[in-house]
């Protein structure tokens, strides 16, 4: 797995014009913009304005209906990883709040922490170390996301609509993001469950993020979803239900 999928592609959508391991920040790629049909069980609560939040106890209770299947050392990396990118996502956005002073910052934020609580029930299902116990809001065990978070809010800082914009980014990335990890799973459905109501969330988010841009005279041109893709998650309405 490339462990760093998503902070090299968020770093160089920011800096450069050249991907990481080789690839391209100017190709954008197709990846589905709606879930497939499913039959999980609901563990996400969506408000009118899209703010998705985990439902912890549905979440727990989910789970322990579901087998504990054996984790790969990319299924294991990726689970780490993703404990402290979501991490990231709110401590960037509760940062932004404080600076902007826009409610949707504040409520996203709000979302994330649930996130990466989600994310957190896996590592302790599989009985793996959490690499974001004992950190502060900014702080981060991986180095290269250190890096990233500095760098975030530093290309928020400018303005609101900068702001805008790297909400609007960091959804379209992480949504990408998700979906390599989720054809990288072998049989962990209980994983599966997770990534795909994430990736629900990252919809959501995005298409709050980019409407809040609109009404405040931004634009934004995909980076990593293809324009169509982008375009059908932004004009789809606010998903409820199973991820």
């Amino acid at each position: 797995m490339k462990k760093y999928g998503l902070i090299c592609s968020l770093v160089v959508a920011m800096t450069t014009t050249t991907g990481c391991g080789g690839g391209s920040a100017s190709s954008p790629q197709a990846v589905s913009a709606t879930p497939a049909a499913a039959t999980e069980p609901t563990v996400t609560l969506v408000t009118d304005a899209g703010e998705t939040s985990f439902d912890e106890s549905a979440l727990s209770d989910a789970l322990a209906e579901l087998s504990l299947g054996e984790l790969s050392d990319s299924e294991r990396d990726g689970l780490l990883l993703m404990r402290e990118e979501e991490k990231l996502a709110g401590d960037v956005y509760r940062f932004l709040y404080d600076l902007h002073q826009l409610q949707i910052f504040s409520n996203i934020a709000g979302s994330e922490d649930t996130h990466t609580a989600a994310v957190k029930q896996l590592l302790d299902r599989y009985t793996l170390a959490d690499p974001a116990e004992g950190n502060a809001d900014g702080l981060f065990t991986d180095t290269d996301l250190q890096m990233l978070y500095d760098s975030l809010t530093a290309r928020g800082t400018p303005s609101l609509l900068d702001g805008l914009y790297v909400g609007v980014l960091i959804e379209e990335l992480d949504i990408f993001d998700l979906s390599r990890l989720l054809t990288e799973l072998d049989n962990n459905p209980d994983i599966a469950l997770v990534y795909e109501n994430l990736q629900k969330g990252s919809r959501n988010h995005l298409r709050a993020f980019y409407r809040q841009l609109l009404d405040n005279g931004g634009s934004y041109t995909p980076e990593y979803l293809s324009q169509n893709a982008f375009d059908d998650i932004v004009n789809s309405d606010v998903e409820r239900g199973p991820g």
